[in-house]
């Protein structure tokens, strides 16, 4: 098929609409614009429920700008509509882009008046305090994995609203959901994403299909398998605010997993339907391109596909008051799109939070320098990307189950774990050339590095550590494990942390459980009673961070001045935050993590050291003190000490 050049001034300045869209509701009537430019006809078709029965077409007239619209009179709330539209001889039936509500499994737009999805107390709801990105503590969760399992002692199970719950608890009495986050201590919750997607079947309670949710199909709307009413398009609304709510309310900032990048229809996709061609890349045969490894990829340099985008973007932070934006394959978004959503967030909230994977899944047409990738992260201020260095240093390479890292006794990572140490920025101490990927630093500041060693993706820590090391006792991968976790917590940068890693998650060794259902992807709190000492060890680690802003700093500069390495053996890495760096009580603070199966002896810059984190607890309390200038590292552990005269300076003010 022959399209017209989309991407050509001409069509930009005949066809671009800068205005609103979608279904603009007021109580004496309903405006529905659509942007369609190269239709010759569109009807607005209206339905009295989300599924089923016969619509009413309605015609819809040309507008300004490729733009179609109509409108009704009277109160709208609650009908439902879609769009048809005649391109190139043919009719196709789409769901509004824009829609803010739908039916069940999407499959209409509902026309919806958002105020009477607001719980009581919303108009009031403030954003928790967050005074700089480092201060942030990511914990990733599924809102139907968080408490799918039998034993989470949640009523509405896999559901926005068992997130909402309070005080539960599962095995042993331990704290489970919302209470389980708020005992841990993180700042922020990324949910796995929770707008309208296409793979299950919400009509079905409970669901019969599991995944993820990496295959959008309507961009502004909730997903209705996480409601406890799918059929009614407002009610996914109410709870999805009723549970962010309740996250907030206990101190939790809310952010969002999206996925701009691709949907999970091509040809016959929504946006395909209503202007054949213009919103997905092709490549030089015409044919969709592929570098999401799904089908296809937005066009996002386009200009009403960066509209659709920062509108959707806008939408979320404002009407659902979300707190930061995970960009899945932000590889696949242009750096111009990226920075313009920037912009508008920082209209909204500077302190909104932005990240992705600054990766591709595939090739793509969009050249390498226009690409959203973790080598062209300077050149977007205020968003950070996922530090793969690191991930792979501690743990090992991500696609190979038997490959070691830092933890697990590769002899090669020290430089990889030197480099998330210092949030991927400059230093003169880092080797880069022997960074296991990076060979120089990516990062401008150190908020744009998100120091991760587990996500949803690939094999969790504990699989990994388990394919890695396949002789190790349990005693031996629950040392491995804590140490990773120590590093991701007292690096520089923004630590992330995947839900469950905190009680030893597991998988069962799958490695892409997308759709591998319930039992392999739920948060086990079996694990929790089990492992508590871990589950303790990690909340002592994020106590820390917390208190102390030496953790915390906020520029390159300010890492190069109070961060330095000290002389280690193999297998060992070892540093100071000196002169009450960031502004800290503790004026010195030395860190050591070794990765060695031997006890390690590292020199100290001085006598008199309080411990307060080794290979068996973590937090801010004393655990012990030496007066010599040097300290025995156990076999697979960290360390944490403090100068003796500011510990107890600081413990007495």
């Amino acid at each position: 098929m022959n399209y017209p050049d989309f991407s050509s001034q001409e069509f930009y300045e005949r066809y671009h609409y800068d205005g609103e869209l979608g279904a603009i509701y007021h109580p004496e009537g309903t405006v529905f614009r659509v942007w369609a430019p190269t239709a010759s006809q569109v009807w607005l078709v209206v339905y009295s429920t989300g599924s089923g029965g016969q619509g009413v077409e309605i015609p819809m007239a040309r507008d300004v700008q490729g733009t179609w619209t109509a409108e009704l009179e009277g109160d709208r709330h609650g009908l439902y509509y879609t769009y048809k539209v005649l391109v190139n001889g043919s009719i196709h039936e789409a769901v509004d882009p824009y829609a803010k509500a739908c039916g069940v499994n999407g499959l209409r737009g509902m026309v919806v008046d958002l105020t009477r999805t607001n719980p009581p107390g919303w108009d009031n709801l403030k954003r928790p305090p967050l005074r700089r990105f480092t201060d942030a503590v990511i914990y990733e969760i599924s809102v139907r994995d968080i408490s799918s399992h039998p034993g989470s002692g949640v009523r509405c199970r896999g559901k926005y609203l068992g997130l909402a719950e309070k005080y539960t608890r599962g095995p042993g009495g331990v704290w489970t959901g919302l209470s389980h986050l708020v005992e841990l201590g993180v700042t922020h919750v990324q949910l796995m994403p929770c707008f309208d997607f296409a793979s299950v079947d919400e009509s079905v309670s409970p669901p019969k299909e599991y995944n993820w949710g990496y295959d959008p199909l309507n961009y502004n709307v909730p997903e209705g398998s996480y409601s406890t009413d799918p059929f009614r398009g407002e009610v996914r609304i109410l709870e999805l605010k009723q549970m962010i709510k309740a996250l907030k309310e206990s101190g939790i900032r809310v952010n969002m997993d999206v996925v701009y990048n691709h949907t999970y229809y091509s040809t016959s996709s929504n946006l395909n339907k209503l202007v054949p061609g213009y919103y997905y890349r092709q490549d030089a045969g015409g044919s969709f391109s592929n570098g999401s490894g799904c089908g296809n990829e937005l066009a996002t340099e386009r200009s009403m596909v960066r509209k659709l985008i920062v509108d959707s973007v806008r939408f979320w932070a404002e009407e659902y008051k979300i707190d930061g934006f995970r960009f899945d394959l932000m590889g696949l978004i242009d750096i111009p799109t990226i920075n313009e959503i920037r912009l508008v967030l920082n209209e909204i909230d500077t302190s909104i939070m932005m990240y992705g994977e600054g990766w591709t899944g595939g090739c793509s047409p969009l050249p390498d320098h226009l690409k959203s990738l973790k080598w062209n992260v300077r050149q977007l201020p205020g968003t950070g990307v996922f530090n793969d260095d690191l991930r792979d240093g501690l743990r090992g390479h991500v696609f190979h189950a038997d490959r070691r890292g830092f933890v697990s006794g590769s002899s090669e990572m020290e430089e990889s774990v030197k480099f998330g140490i210092v949030g991927a920025c400059y230093h003169d101490q880092v080797d880069y050339q022997r960074v296991i990927y990076s060979k120089g630093p990516w990062a401008a500041e150190p908020a744009q590095a998100i120091n991760y060693a587990e996500a949803h993706d690939n094999l969790t820590l504990w699989d990994k550590l388990q394919a890695s090391c396949p002789d190790a006792d349990e005693e031996t991968l629950i040392a491995m494990h804590k140490l990773c976790g120590a590093v991701v917590l007292t690096s520089q940068g923004i630590p992330f942390l995947h839900g469950g890693m905190d009680f030893l998650r597991t998988k069962h060794g799958d490695g892409n459980s997308y759709r591998s259902g319930d039992e392999i992807n739920w948060m086990d709190w079996e694990r929790k009673y089990r492992f508590r000492d871990v589950f303790e060890y990690y909340r002592g680690l994020v106590a820390l961070r917390k208190s102390h802003p030496a953790f915390r700093l906020e520029s390159g500069e300010e890492i190069r001045r109070h961060l330095r390495f000290l002389p280690t053996p193999p297998g060992v890495v070892a540093y100071t935050l000196q002169e009450h760096a960031g502004g800290d009580p503790w004026e010195t603070i030395v860190v050591v993590y070794n990765a060695s199966p031997h006890a390690q002896e590292v020199k100290l810059p001085g006598r008199g050291w309080v411990v307060v984190v080794d290979g068996e607890r973590a937090g801010t309390g004393s655990l012990g003190q030496l007066e010599g200038d040097a300290v025995l590292a156990a076999p697979r552990s960290a360390m944490v000490l403090v100068d003796e005269a500011s510990y107890m300076s600081a413990a007495g003010s």
